[in-house]
């Protein structure tokens, strides 16, 4: 009998175990059919990762990371400025973790910079999305480390300059010039106090030093990840908005002109830090032409918001797994809360969405990877990444709520998983473009690909067709493009062209029965509340594909 030592009077039972030493990635069939729909039979080497990232140790890594923030420091003892950010060393170790399975570069490590590795952008995207749901705040940096390969092509100079460092796989968080060090990590300052999403507002002034050399005087309200060896930051020089990249050392291996201000204390996100920063006549070199700033950066923004869709469905795919595994466990009225009518129509409802999730974000992915040698890909990538960090982004916090609800009390304590993932659910929803700005960027892309949108949808509704709501819903599409009203309806085409989009990705790769039903509550009519939508002959193996036995 397990009774509790001491003046406990009562014996424990009926308590969920731990989630712990599992394969996210061997136990989350729909991630399993998503890589198998779009090109990877065997995913071995992923499910490999998938046992590292499901152990207790890992798991526990996370937890200690975020009840132990970043601390900013300023200066040293003697009163020198040092402006540095100290970590606990649970980050260090997620950080050498993530580093080691190429979370920050894999999709790089061949034919740098295009063409990336086949397949490259599928396989890394199945790796952050397994990782993003165990401890998602260190994966801003790698996130920012990998998509700074875009941006850092049209400088071939600084690209071959840094490339080697962003390769390695063996983490250095050392606080010391970039050249002396194996690997290196990238962050981004782009927003300032008066112009936040309006970056053309920005008031950072570049003054030219020589070359593509610049000093930089000014600030930025959200430097990511401030211990990155350098940032890529938008400046204004003569010839108008310009991408520089900061280094945190100069060239004479002094510290350069950061000078952090404080950190930002945010609702999640925890773990990694965010500050405020003044440069003070820092110095930076150039990436790109003076005045093409923003376009030298929409590059690497792309690839962020890809990131941005696929960490939210990762988080999403652990509230449901927490939840599906406390079902498994739980009594209720002397019957399992799996074997609950009630239970199993919310569980099942909220499979259905995490795998259309998990289907569009996959089959996102692909396009990246063949976007460099087939157009309509190219189209896709472009089209379809804003509408999927959109729709993804913003139904997170309210999918991972629910899944805190099926634990009831036990979901809303610190001890459970569940606040972290809920606290840390709204973040990609503002990072790299909040929903309306998300929502417009889509309506300027249909406006100046008019054609490539077309042939987006008329791909969509292709692999879909025959669906309820299909035809019906890329009709709305099209129309709502061309209206003369089409700003105000930008959400409704961001959120319809995301759920068609969802509808053939699921088309590809899920059973019949779960594509059909997803299309007849997502597109044909409006969904209810989550567990409130028939599903009829979906929801078995909905829930049987939710979570192999743990």
């Amino acid at each position: 009998m397990n009774f509790q030592h001491g003046t406990e009077s009562h014996e424990i039972f009926n308590q969920t175990p731990p989630l712990v030493d599992f394969n996210p990635i061997a136990a989350n069939q729909p991630l399993l059919d998503a890589l198998k729909a779009n090109g990877i039979d065997q995913a071995d080497a992923l499910i490999a990762s998938g046992a590292r990232w499901g152990s207790a140790e890992r798991l526990d890594l996370g937890r200690l990371a975020n009840e132990n923030p970043p601390k900013l420091k300023t200066h040293d003892a003697r009163g020198y400025r040092i402006d540095a950010v100290e970590f606990h060393p649970a980050y260090h170790a997620l950080m050498a973790a993530s580093m080691a399975d190429g979370l920050h570069s894999s999709t790089w490590e061949e034919g740098a910079p295009e063409p990336p590795l086949p397949q490259g952008h599928l396989v890394r995207a199945a790796l952050l999305y397994t990782i993003a749901g165990v401890e998602s705040g260190h994966v801003c940096p790698m996130t920012m480390t990998h998509a700074a390969m875009a941006a850092l092509a049209v400088a071939p100079e600084r690209l071959k300059e840094w490339l080697p460092r962003i390769r390695s796989r063996a983490y250095d968080p050392r606080f010391i010039p970039f050249w002396e060090k194996t690997s290196v990590t990238l962050g981004m300052g782009m927003t300032e106090k008066q112009g936040g999403t309006d970056v053309r507002a920005n008031t950072t002034r570049a003054e030219p030093a020589g070359g593509d050399e610049y000093r930089l005087t000014g600030h930025k309200w959200f430097l990511s990840a401030p211990m990155s060896d350098a940032f890529l930051v938008l400046a204004q020089a003569s010839g108008g908005l310009t991408c520089f990249l900061l280094p945190r050392h100069e060239p004479d291996s002094s510290v350069n002109g950061l000078r952090l201000q404080r950190l930002k204390d945010k609702l999640g996100n925890r773990s990694n830090a965010s500050a405020e920063v003044e440069f003070a006549e820092a110095f930076a070199w150039r990436i790109g032409e003076e005045g093409k700033g923003v376009r030298t950066i929409i590059n690497m923004v792309q690839h962020t918001r890809l990131d941005c869709a696929v960490a939210s469905a990762g988080l999403v795919r652990m509230g449901l797994a927490l939840a599906v595994h406390h079902a498994h466990h739980r009594s209720v009225f002397q019957k399992k809360l799996i074997d609950q009518s009630a239970m199993q129509m919310v569980l099942a409802d909220l499979a259905l969405d995490s795998e259309a999730m998990t289907a569009l974000t996959m089959r996102l992915a692909k396009s990246f990877d063949g976007a460099a040698s087939d157009a309509l890909e190219a189209a896709h990538a472009r089209i379809v990444t804003p509408a999927a960090k959109f729709g993804i982004c913003k139904a997170a916090p309210r999918l991972i709520y629910e899944c805190m609800e099926c634990l009831g009390g036990n979901g809303y304590v610190e001890e459970s998983p569940m606040p972290r993932l809920y606290r840390e659910a709204p973040v990609n929803a503002i990072w790299e473009g909040s929903g309306n700005v998300i929502a417009l960027d889509i309506l300027r892309a249909g406006e100046r690909e008019t054609d490539a949108a077309m042939s987006v949808l008329e791909q969509l509704a292709g692999d879909a067709w025959g669906l309820p709501g299909v035809a019906e819903t890329a009709n709305l599409i099209q129309t709502a493009m061309r209206a003369p009203d089409a700003e105000a309806q930008a959400r409704f085409i961001a959120d319809r062209l995301f759920t068609l989009a969802a509808t053939a990705a699921l088309a590809r790769s899920a059973p019949t029965e779960i594509a059909e039903i997803y299309a007849a509550t997502r597109l044909a009519h409006p969904a209810r509340m989550t567990g409130a939508n028939r599903l009829g002959p979906a929801l078995k193996p909905l829930l049987n594909r939710a979570l192999s036995p743990t």
